[in-house]
């Protein structure tokens, strides 16, 4: 028996709902308060190769996965660690355009706080700078979120070592050791597990968190040191490439003594 009786359309499932009607505004919150552009552009961050942060005692380490270069390239021109200030660097994870954004945007603001205010800016000065602008980029019309993860680092007035990160939503918070990027939460449970207040030795430190995500060893990894009262030194590959290999015999050392019996007995 056929019937006049118009059917009612059917109604879509409340994830296509949120998936197709909230996702495309920035400024819209979906019924269960999210806004998904800035969770896009975290996702984006996860994506990004691993950056890694450890402040030390009198030092501040930072080390990031560098991304396999083409043999004509120039790898000078691939850059995850930047300098600042005098006192200050940041390395990220995320869209590297983004980064040079927001990277050229702080350098010109330290300089306008030293012309203004005849001092360097402090590291946390620097950080809420960057965050406020991340997060205005989270409520304006006609714009996108910042895909990246910023780790900024530097020394204060009194020379304590300082370590702040930013994410896309624009908040900000002081780190003794953290990792963001690809597997950050796999590294940021292993600095869980092996940092020490006032570590002695952050660059041995920072180079074994990357080992746990970064796969062929010294070659793709960067290490930057920046030690008080000195400028920011970018370790060469010779010095990355002695610490991989320490660390590697080290761990071949426990190895074998575990292995032996009663080796593993406390």
């Amino acid at each position: 028996i056929r019937s006049d009786k118009p059917r009612c359309p059917r109604q879509p499932s409340p994830a296509a709902m949120s998936s197709g009607r909230y996702d495309r505004a920035i400024t819209v919150f979906s019924p269960d308060g999210h806004l998904f552009q800035v969770e896009y552009a975290m996702e984006a961050v996860q994506k990004g190769t691993t950056a890694v942060g450890v402040r030390g005692k009198d030092q501040i380490v930072i080390g990031v996965e560098k991304k396999s270069t083409a043999k004509l390239q120039d790898p000078r021109t691939i850059r995850k660690i930047h300098q600042l200030d005098d006192s200050i660097c940041l390395s990220f994870a995320g869209l590297t355009a983004d980064a040079r954004v927001l990277i050229n945007r702080a350098r010109v603001e330290c300089q306008s706080y030293r012309l203004t205010l005849e001092d360097s800016p402090s590291v946390e000065y620097i950080a809420r700078y960057v965050a406020g602008i991340q997060q205005s980029y989270t409520q304006r019309p006609g714009v996108r979120p910042f895909g990246i993860s910023l780790l900024i680092c530097g020394f204060d007035a009194a020379g304590q070592p300082q370590l702040y990160q930013t994410d896309p939503s624009g908040t900000y918070s002081a780190w003794k050791a953290t990792a963001t990027g690809k597997q950050a939460k796999n590294v940021r449970e292993f600095l869980e597990k092996k940092y020490d207040e006032g570590v002695e030795d952050p660059i041995k430190l920072t180079i074994n968190a990357l080992l746990e995500v970064v796969e062929s060893g010294s070659k793709n990894i960067e290490v930057a040191v920046m030690t008080r009262g000195e400028t920011l030194r970018i370790l060469s590959e010779e010095e990355v490439a002695t610490h991989v290999a320490q660390i590697e015999a080290d761990k071949a050392a426990e190895e074998e003594r575990n292995a032996r019996p009663g080796g593993g007995a406390s």
